[in-house]
């Protein structure tokens, strides 16, 4: 079940906020709680029933080895850290079999001219994301940072359907102290949370899958084997960073605002990566939670910044390897995250070259910041290229043409006024692709986002809480018949316009 599917929207989630909202006006939260799980399993085994037969247990068994880690630790005794050591086993075990194992499988046939065999293992939607969730639950029991906690809230946690699927990924210390606090929850909370997933819904439609029809054709192409010229690989490149761009900012903003219908914040995830001045700042805007799990669980338990420079930059390049690996198992993925590990070295090595110099780590001039932003976009372009590739061979054929090393050809719209160029066979029009393109990093560039223009924020000490900008009064969001008719209108243009269901690109992760 998709977020932007007519099952979703039209029978889903409003008969989920409803049979809520009649619970909690009986008295009854905690059935309201359980209500709230039921229909996440209920979502997350629309997908495959056999999913549940994953879900289900692994929470459950997380869900013993933490009780007894917190009875043994109020108890005094020893075993914690052998409970702490089985559980994050088995989490990384069923994650390494099911998204990794024909991976290994593949490569080890490559490697040493093998023949072993595995029989395809479907990827279960989600799992990257909800064991990294009930990993870090486990390592902060084991730390003694949770000390109470029940099966069925501990089960909402894992399972809340807005994030189960994509993220955020959520921490505990966010979340389960607002299911245990849901009060009357205000009509404000319902206008908001519905605006800001009417937002997410037209990014979806209207821009995302606007831009996958000009990077799609020419990513296929390239995986094809075909020969793209300058302009043709630079739409292709151009159009994927703005269709996942908004396809990310899309489904973070639908979670946010599914999450507002049922009075619960859902940490912010997405906050104008394309607007970075670096690298540090792109990893503090771009899948924002992620950053965060991979800061505080391994980057720092690798040793941070504590033990000398060199050190440091080895655990930088690791972390972002390891988060990669992550997103996709495949060379593609690895070249991505080593690309970010290496981009993030040579930009705290040139913050501490100008604190050396006595200059300032920022640019403060215009055209400085300018110039830092350009830079960091252009490499984080050139990584989307392997992010997205089917394969290393394409992404670097990709690559090359966008160098200029196999010449320039003229699109079909444009090949009247350029008779001195030959007349490019790329599936899709690159003039077009590029105009797309251009149009919609403009509107990343110098548009407000959703935190900005609604003053939305995350639950208290969440990632980039009370961190947005909010726009003047006169453009903010406030709960007036003029906002209710803006959204009403996206909403509908959006919901006409999906003749043709598109997944997000983070659920294959």
């Amino acid at each position: 079940m998709l977020f932007n599917s007519y099952v979703f929207i039209c029978l889903f989630l409003p008969l989920t906020v409803v049979l809520f909202h009649l619970l909690r006006r009986r008295g009854l939260e905690r059935g309201s709680i359980l209500l709230l799980t039921l229909a996440s399993l209920t979502f997350y085994g629309w997908w495959s029933a056999q999913y549940l037969l994953l879900l289900i247990p692994l929470m459950l068994i997380d869900f013993v080895i933490a009780s007894r880690m917190v009875r043994l630790r109020r108890q005094k005794r020893t075993g914690i850290k052998l409970l702490l050591i089985l559980g994050v086993c088995i989490n990384l075990g069923a994650l390494g079999y099911y998204k990794y194992a024909n991976f290994f499988v593949d490569n080890a046939n490559t490697l040493f001219n093998t023949e072993l065999f595995l029989a395809t293992i479907v990827l279960p939607i989600g799992i990257s994301f909800f064991t990294f969730q009930k990993i870090a639950f486990l390592i902060d029991v084991y730390y003694g940072k949770v000390e109470r906690f029940n099966l069925l809230d501990y089960s909402l946690f894992v399972t809340f359907f807005p994030q189960l699927i994509a993220g955020p990924i959520v921490h505990h210390s966010e979340m389960m102290p607002q299911f245990s606090k849901l009060g009357r929850i205000e009509a404000g909370y319902i206008a908001l949370g519905l605006t800001i997933f009417s937002i997410g819904l037209a990014k979806k439609v209207l821009l995302a899958d606007s831009a996958a029809a000009y990077a799609s054709p020419q990513f296929d192409a390239a995986a094809a084997g075909a020969s793209l010229d300058l302009l043709a690989a630079w739409s292709g490149a151009l159009a994927y960073t703005v269709q996942l761009y908004f396809d990310f900012s899309a489904y973070s903003d639908m979670a946010m605002g599914i999450g507002l219908l049922f009075g619960i914040r859902l940490p912010l995830n997405f906050a104008s990566p394309y607007k970075a001045n670096s690298i540090i700042d792109f990893w503090r805007r771009w899948h924002m939670t992620l950053s965060r799990f991979l800061r505080d669980y391994l980057y720092i338990p690798l040793g941070g910044n504590r033990k000398g420079r060199g050190r440091r930059f080895i655990n930088l390049f690791l972390t972002m390897l390891l988060g990669g690996i992550w997103h996709g198992a495949g060379w593609t993925f690895a070249i991505w995250g080593a690309l970010h590990g290496v981009y993030l070295i040579i930009n705290h090595g040139w913050r501490e070259l100008r604190r050396r110099l006595g200059l300032s780590v920022e640019a403060h001039s215009f055209w400085g910041r300018k110039l830092a932003q350009l830079i960091t976009f252009l490499a984080v372009v050139v990584a989307w290229v392997f992010f997205r590739a089917a394969d290393v061979d394409s992404a670097m054929g990709i690559l090359s043409a966008m160098a200029g090393n196999n010449g320039i050809a003229a699109p079909a719209s444009l090949a009247q006024y350029a008779p001195e160029l030959p007349v490019s066979h790329s599936p899709v029009d690159s003039g077009m692709g590029l105009l797309v393109a251009g149009a919609l990093l403009l509107l990343a560039w110098l548009a407000p986002n959703t935190q900005q223009l609604t003053a939305y924020a995350g639950p208290e000490g969440a990632c980039g809480s009370g961190e947005a900008e909010p726009v003047s009064a006169r453009l903010g969001w406030n709960s007036s018949r003029g906002w209710a008719f803006y959204a009403a209108v996206l909403l509908t243009i959006s919901f006409m316009l999906m003749s043709r269901v598109s997944e997000f690109i983070y659920f294959q992760f």
